[in-house]
């Protein structure tokens, strides 16, 4: 966790590829996943950032998708209770990639655990997330103009968005610029917000903040 002073609101961070961060005692890590890239940029908007790590390999689409897993969903919900507890802060979960199969699989459980949530943030949406019509939750989406990877369409995005109730509050943000490395599907390339990793946080921090 990097909890910030008179901290407004907190967010579980869960990233994409197979969701193993492999994160150390004391928090740190040698992957370089976005969220741990951009980790230390919450704190400027006085939320909370908590890296969610996970004991197994998730999966992705091309090997098959465990985030359905009933263990899985459980830990999230665990985790969500957990800081919810500790903090009495507003929880929101922000999945990146196929992270965001993890946020929304967990949101359309409509369990006790899943109403804590004060919302959700998913970015790089995969083709595969769907979101329940019963989840009433803010939503806010992200994705990167140029992002190529074919199982990240910005379709998938906009789909989520589109197929919400009018009544609830949702919202879709585009982000352009930065760089693009490597495999398109990868952390580094438009995918993974690379170099637009403050914007990033930047739109994300104000949909929670202000709802």
């Amino acid at each position: 966790m990097l909890p910030t002073p008179n901290a407004k609101a907190l967010v579980l961070l869960f990233p994409g590829g197979g969701g193993m961060l492999h994160l150390k005692d004391d928090g740190s890590t040698k992957n370089q996943h976005t969220f741990v890239r951009s980790a230390s940029l919450w704190s400027q908007y006085q939320i909370d950032a908590v890296l969610v790590d996970t004991p197994y390999d998730l999966g992705d689409l091309r090997r098959g998708d465990r985030r359905d897993r009933a263990d899985h969903l459980a830990r999230v919900g665990e985790t969500v209770r957990f800081y919810k507890n500790k903090t009495q802060l507003p929880v929101w979960i922000f999945g990146h990639s196929m992270g965001t199969s993890t946020a929304t699989y967990f949101a359309n459980q409509l369990n006790d655990e899943s109403k804590l949530l004060a919302g959700i943030i998913i970015a790089g949406t995969v083709r595969t997330a769907v979101l329940s019509n019963e989840v009433s939750l803010p939503v806010e989406v992200i994705h990167h103009a140029q992002d190529e990877c074919l199982g990240t369409p910005i379709s998938a995005a906009k789909g989520i968005i589109s197929g919400r109730p009018n009544q609830f509050v949702s919202q879709l943000e585009i982000i352009e610029g930065g760089i693009s490395q490597g495999n398109v599907c990868d952390s580094f390339a438009y995918h993974g917000f690379n170099q637009t990793e403050p914007e990033l946080i930047k739109r994300a921090a104000q949909f929670i903040l202000s709802h």
